[in-house]
C-alpha cells in the first residue's frame, strides 16, 4: 500500500473520530462543565454579596452600638444630675426643716423663759407677802391685795 493512501485514511478516520467526539461525546463533557462553572460562579457571586452584607451588617452594628453608648452616656449623665438635684434638694430641705427645728427650739427656750420668770415673779410675790406678813406681824389676804402683789410682781 501507498504511504499516501495510508496518510489519507488515517486523516479521514481521524476527522471522522472528531466529528464523533464533537458531536456526541463533547456535549455531554461540556454540559458538567459549564453547570460546575456556572454552580462556582454563583457561589461566589453569593460569596461577594455574603462579603457585602457583613460589611454592611458590621456598619450598621457600628452605628448602632455607637448609639447605644451615646444613649447610656446620656442617660448616665441625666442619672448624675437627678442625683445631683436630688441632693441639692436634700440638703435644702434638711437646712430649712434644721431652721424650722431651731426656731421651734428658740420659741421653747422663750417660753421657759418667761414661766420661769413668771414663776419667779409669783415665788418674790409670795416671798414678799410672807416677808411683809412677819414684819407687820398680821396675815396678808393675798386675794384682797391682788392688784398690791401684781404691781409688785411686774417691777420684780
Amino acid at each position: 500500500m501507498n504511504i499516501n493512501l495510508t496518510l489519507v485514511i488515517q486523516m479521514v478516520v481521524f476527522a471522522l473520530l472528531i466529528w464523533v467526539t464533537m458531536k456526541f461525546i463533547w456535549p455531554m463533557v461540556l454540559g458538567p462543565m459549564e453547570a460546575r462553572s456556572k454552580k462556582i460562579a454563583l457561589g461566589l457571586a453569593a460569596a461577594e454579596k455574603g462579603q457585602l452584607d457583613l460589611a454592611n451588617a458590621e456598619a450598621r452594628a457600628e452605628g448602632v452600638i455607637r448609639e447605644a453608648r451615646e444613649r447610656a452616656n446620656e442617660i448616665i449623665s441625666q442619672a448624675q444630675r437627678r442625683s445631683t438635684e436630688m441632693i441639692e434638694a436634700a440638703k435644702a430641705q434638711a437646712t430649712h426643716e434644721g431652721e424650722r427645728l431651731v426656731d421651734s427650739a428658740r420659741q421653747q427656750i422663750d417660753l421657759a423663759t418667761t414661766r420661769a420668770r413668771e414663776d419667779l415673779r409669783k415665788e418674790v410675790g409670795r416671798l414678799a407677802v410672807s416677808s411683809a406678813s412677819k414684819l407687820l406681824g398680821r396675815e396678808i389676804d393675798a386675794s384682797a391685795h391682788s392688784d398690791l402683789l401684781g404691781a409688785l410682781a411686774r417691777e420684780i
